[in-house]
């Protein structure tokens, strides 16, 4: 594979960057914390980062609120900063993938400040997606659609017009239909490139254009990006953008690359956002979601394969993110139970653990590239306890208390010492940490046989060093009931027991790595093996 299609077998990992590192001691990471521990990232064997955004924002929704693309939030450095980790990476080896928030703006951006300044039809309302209200004096919403954070989606502005926000009040969504809105955002992916960013993960990438009918919701209008069918999501005209963002990102010599973030079922509707002249490469959700099962997971594999396969696009996986309930957590809870809300549902972590070290290998000996959630390599759980006056997630306000976000998944890295702050920062962390994560500290665990860190090192190094490994295909192999076992050519192959006991591992010549021990040359539940068949 040529070096230009590098993403089609890259391991990414993902920096959230307010909880990675930080390096002023104000209990926020930041570029400096990013720049201090590049050497961690280059022994861990990726490929690329992605930062979660690093743009100016209000932070009401931690940064994907932007009130400026084309600069960096004061709190976590400055422009120049920001070049200058692009150069270290480059000395490293490491890709940078930048986020980008397309859907809205925040209402501090310049745009929407200057929209509601000028009257109802004017070119700068234009921008966003103002209508007026229903009822007798327009004192009623345009339409029945719910925010994804809870409420109403459209807020009433002070001469009685309405806008959308399908998030926070304070994140406007942008007309899309407007070209100077295209035009725009084609000029900000320029402006990163030109500073040498190698893609992006893209936001909310289905939910660009709406329904221009604006319909109500006849069902339930509450499920926000995840109910297909709704007329803010996924719809056709949105590929007509990235069709256009394609183009800008192929003009470079390097050409540059994107990964989108969509909530879209069946996996036919996925593919469309991946052909050839679209993105590059789309989160697999439908495997984030799989529940620990041989049947469910397998389905998955087959279903996401195939349908990108037809489309000439790899598949991307991914077991957690900043948006999701640690993996870990949810493999550790009963079934029919691994994504209810945190907090909600008992959770054996020792269990957890084991089926997170076997997900990792199956993970990375899939076809395609992988995402690595900052923390899942230290095998760190949801935090379901944080005290209700730490939560910063607008989901617990906009739920009226009643869900407590995503907070628990962005709890401050531990990297050193017994106690917090870990060596996160020198002051105290924006989140507070557990105790129970002294154990868990990159410290901790670095040259510790047999732990998750060493694990995930492992693996990333073998993967590097496979030829079956990355892009391509897998063929499946016959296998006792409930374990998952398949071959990549040359030579390779993954088992995976999703069963109740041990199982014998099939004919090989070495054993690579295994999630961990085997019991009298066994495989034992929950766990996984990787062998070398040639």
């Amino acid at each position: 594979m040529s070096n230009r299609e590098w993403w089609r077998s890259a391991v990414i990992y993902q920096v959230y960057l307010r909880s990675f590192v930080d390096g002023s001691g104000d209990g926020l990471g930041d570029i400096a914390g990013i720049r201090s521990r590049l050497p961690y990232l280059a022994d861990l064997g990726i490929d690329a980062i992605w930062i979660n955004p690093w743009y100016p924002s209000p932070q009401v929704d931690a940064g994907y609120d932007v009130a400026d693309y084309r600069d960096v939030e004061p709190a976590f450095g400055t422009l120049a900063d920001a070049e200058a980790l692009l150069a270290e990476c480059r000395e490293h080896g490491i890709k940078v993938i930048l986020d980008i928030v397309p859907n809205h703006t925040s209402d501090q951006h310049r745009w929407f400040r200057e929209a509601l300044a000028t009257p109802s039809g004017s070119p700068e309302r234009g921008r966003y997606v103002f209508r007026p209200g229903r009822g007798e004096n327009g004192e009623l919403p345009p339409t029945n659609w719910r925010a994804a954070f809870g409420g109403p989606a459209w807020e009433r502005v002070e001469d009685g017009s309405w806008y959308l926000h399908l998030f926070a009040p304070e994140q406007p969504d942008l007309n899309w239909e407007n070209p100077e809105v295209r035009a725009e955002f084609e000029d900000i992916l320029r402006f990163w490139f030109d500073r040498g960013v190698a893609g992006f993960r893209i936001d909310v990438a289905h939910g660009l254009i709406k329904d221009p009918t604006f319909p109500d919701i006849s069902d339930d209008p509450t499920e926000g990006p995840f109910n297909p069918g709704h007329p803010a999501w996924d719809q056709d005209p949105v590929h007509e953008i990235y069709r256009d963002w394609r183009r800008v990102a192929d003009s470079y010599d390097e050409p540059r690359i994107f990964v989108s973030e969509a909530w879209v079922s069946p996996p036919e509707r996925l593919a469309r956002y991946v052909r050839s002249d679209e993105l590059h490469t789309t989160f697999n959700f439908d495997f984030l979601r799989a529940p620990w099962d041989p049947k469910a997971m397998r389905a998955v594999i087959d279903d996401s394969t195939s349908m990108l396969a037809d489309v000439g696009a790899p598949t991307t996986w991914v077991l957690s993110n900043h948006d999701v309930i640690r993996h870990l957590t949810r493999y550790g809870r009963a079934a029919g139970q691994e994504n209810q809300p945190a907090g909600t549902v008992p959770t054996d972590l020792e269990l957890g653990t084991r089926r997170a070290r076997a997900a990792a290998l199956l993970t990375l000996a899939l076809p395609g590239g992988a995402y690595v959630y900052q923390g899942e390599e230290l095998g760190l759980a949801e935090v379901e306890d944080l005290p209700v006056e730490a939560l910063a997630d607008p989901v617990w306000e906009r739920s009226g208390h009643t869900s407590r976000g995503r907070d628990g998944c962005r709890v401050p890295l531990p990297w050193s010492g017994g106690e917090p702050p870990y060596g996160f920062s020198t002051g105290q962390p924006w989140l507070p940490q557990p105790k129970s994560w002294a154990a868990l500290t990159a410290e901790v665990e670095a040259g510790e046989p047999g732990s998750m860190l060493e694990l995930y090192r492992a693996a990333l190094r073998i993967r590097r060093g496979q030829d079956g490994l990355g892009d391509g295909s897998l063929r499946w192999l016959d296998s006792a009931p409930n374990v998952l076992a398949f071959a990549r050519e040359p030579g390779f192959c993954c088992v995976v027991n999703l069963s109740a006991g041990a199982v014998d591992l099939p004919p090989h010549s070495a054993i690579l790595l295994t999630s961990g021990e085997l019991v009298d040359g066994r495989l034992p539940s929950d766990h996984a093996a990787w062998l070398r068949t040639d």
